[in-house]
């Protein structure tokens, strides 16, 4: 029979343009290459798959296989085209976000308008920002109600209603109505320059598996040159046969063990992972976290501002007289305020449409840890707690804890003119997809744990209705660190998620730590691995899911480079595969393979 043996094409005598071209490709695009090999060997110590390639085609043009040694690095070259081009794609995508924030900004000064550059802005000044404008930097309404789309910094689609107190994002755009902000982060504090500048650190935190793949490739590639070099030079010695077959097929098997799609596999699938994960409102501050929340088994949250939305709301009205427009005289006093429960009360009349302008209030007083008092419309109006009401009124007795449903939440009172005239129940409401979120992490078999500083009714209440596994109440700061350690022996990996600065210990201590990045603190945020940018709950589950997906896709694509470069190796050594096909199957085959199976960490939705 015929040995299956590919011999080279009759290129001996390379007389035509094309064999030019073809030497112009090999020498000028080998050379190129290996001294990009050759660089990394001297100065780095370490053997790159640029040497490997370079001596592949070198090698194969001096045996006067011209063709295949051309065809090596215009597939190489191709390969590298699309890898490059998939990362810079990937890094364009986040760098891009800075390019959406304004350079100037209108300073208010009183009733004076003037446009200055946003690096002349201090935290604590007032911004105008009209619509169809970009907001220049992170504030807080402070004046005005807008549709603002915030979808290049939190990844939502629609645009968010924005109203006195919430917060905006630099870079969003404001849509229906002006706006008056007072700069809370300038510069490079805000938050989209932070999400910018943590996606690019992440990439030097890398994951364990990406640091096994390093080390391999360290003791990898001499192993294969020093095979290569082997068959060349002694097959031919002890298995026979003449040199020029043997040299080639140390050629194919240096093509065919290049480790670039290896090499490539995990770096690349995580890095799409965390970009991915960026454009979806989550900041993974690095591979190694990532990696980490596929083992996680229990999640940590704290209650106020994680799973509570750490502002109060209005819950329930009890009017004793309803005769009067109690809210009305309430909020005209409160209004002046920056407490929280005084917040909570203007936001709840303006959801019922009150004209607070139009309700009057003198001679205003705050009355510390207690309330405010003052005339409103001419009448005595006082707002505060009950033992304000107890001490300016004679005729409240002890009725009024026995009336009120406010027992597991914040309770105002108010008086007219002397006399008992509601009391004004206030709760922190949970986030609308707590419940969600715990619901989803439980059909994972995730331990969920609630841990706040709140009374034991309150916290009881909260897990209840969110259907955690267990909460722990009436526990210090302090205390969440040891707790935190506590469920790590009992469970396994433990997930903190907070948003605080008491949090932020225990976010350093837990295997992953999570925090709430539209309301946390800079304390948290430094503290923890990852951000949730939008403070959705609901994107703990789907980070769950997409740790566990990277790692999959990261072990299939070594799986299959490993098996490939097996069996190709193998076929090579007897003569049964061809230089150019190894190229094109072994190494930039596998590659692209590689790199069109990371599209599925794309398609993954929450």
């Amino acid at each position: 029979g015929v040995p299956l043996d590919f011999a080279a094409p009759n290129l001996n005598k390379p007389a035509t343009v094309s064999a030019l071209l073809n030497y112009f490709t090999i020498f000028g695009g080998g050379f190129y290459v290996g001294y990009l090999g050759s660089r990394e060997l001297f100065l780095e110590k370490r053997f790159s798959v640029e040497f490997l390639m370079a001596v592949a085609a070198i090698g194969a043009a001096l045996i006067d296989y011209l063709l295949e040694a051309a065809t090596v690095l215009f597939f190489y070259a191709l390969a590298e085209h699309f890898e490059d081009q998939i990362e810079d794609r990937a890094k364009r995508t986040i760098e891009g976000l800075s390019q959406y924030i304004p350079d100037t900004a209108r300073r208010l000064q009183g009733t004076v308008e003037k446009e200055v550059h946003i690096r002349d802005v201090l935290p604590g000044d007032t911004i105008l920002v009209k619509p169809g404008e970009r907001i220049p930097l992170d504030g807080r309404v402070t004046d005005g109600t807008s549709y603002v789309d915030q979808s290049i910094v939190t990844g939502e689609s629609k645009p968010a209603l924005k109203r006195r107190g919430d917060d905006v994002f630099a870079g969003s755009q404001n849509n229906t109505g002006p706006l008056q902000l007072r700069v809370t982060k300038v510069g490079e504090e805000t938050l989209v320059s932070r999400i910018v500048r943590l996606v690019i650190q992440s990439r030097r935190r890398k994951a364990h598996l990406e640091t096994l793949v390093d080390k391999f490739a360290k003791i990898y590639v001499p192993v294969i040159i020093l095979l290569a070099v082997t068959v060349g030079l002694l097959f031919p010695v002890f298995l026979g046969g003449d040199f020029r077959t043997w040299i080639y097929r140390a050629l194919i098997l240096l093509v065919v063990s290049c480790p670039s799609a290896f090499i490539l596999s995990v770096p690349a699938t995580v890095f799409t992972s965390t970009t991915v994960a960026a454009r979806n409102g989550v900041i993974i501050k690095g591979g190694v976290y990532l990696e980490s929340l596929q083992k996680i088994r229990s999640v940590v949250f704290d209650k106020t501002g994680t799973l509570t939305l750490g502002r109060l709301e209005v819950t329930d009205i009890e009017y004793r007289d309803k005769t009067r427009p109690v809210l009305n005289y309430a909020v005209a006093l409160e209004k002046y305020s920056t407490h929280p429960v005084a917040e909570a009360m203007v936001r709840n009349a303006m959801a019922k449409g009150l004209d607070i302008p139009a309700t009057r209030a003198e001679e205003v007083t705050e009355i510390p840890g207690k309330g405010v008092a003052g005339l409103v419309n001419g009448r005595k109006v006082a707002v505060g707690n009950t033992e304000l009401m107890r001490e300016s009124l004679a005729q409240l007795g002890s009725d009024l804890d026995e009336t009120t449903k406010c027992d597991l939440h914040s309770r105002i009172c108010v008086s007219i003119d002397g006399a008992f005239a509601a009391t004004i129940c206030l709760e922190d409401k949970a986030r609308e997809d707590a419940a969600e979120a715990v619901k989803r992490l439980k059909e994972e078999r995730i331990h969920t744990v609630m841990l706040t500083g709140d009374t034991e009714q309150i916290a009881k209440k909260l897990a209840q209705d969110l259907r955690l596994d267990e909460y722990r109440a009436e526990i210090l700061p302090e205390e969440k660190q040891r707790i935190v350690d506590e469920l790590r022996r009992k469970y396994g990996p433990v997930a903190m998620v907070g948003d605080g600065i008491n949090d932020a210990p225990a976010l350093a201590a837990a295997d992953v730590g999570i925090a709430m990045g539209g309301s946390g603190v800079d304390v948290a945020l430094e503290s923890a691995d990852l951000v949730l940018v939008k403070d959705e709950l609901a994107k703990i589950p789907y980070l769950l899911k997409l740790s566990n997906l990277t790692m999959k896709i990261a072990k299939q694509n070594i799986a299959v480079s490993l098996a490939t470069k097996l069996a190709l190796g193998a076929l090579g050594l007897l003569g049964i595969a061809p230089l150019w096909f190894t190229v094109v199957a072994g190494d930039d085959g596998v590659t692209m393979l590689t790199l069109l199976n990371l599209i599925r960490l794309t398609r993954l939705r929450d």
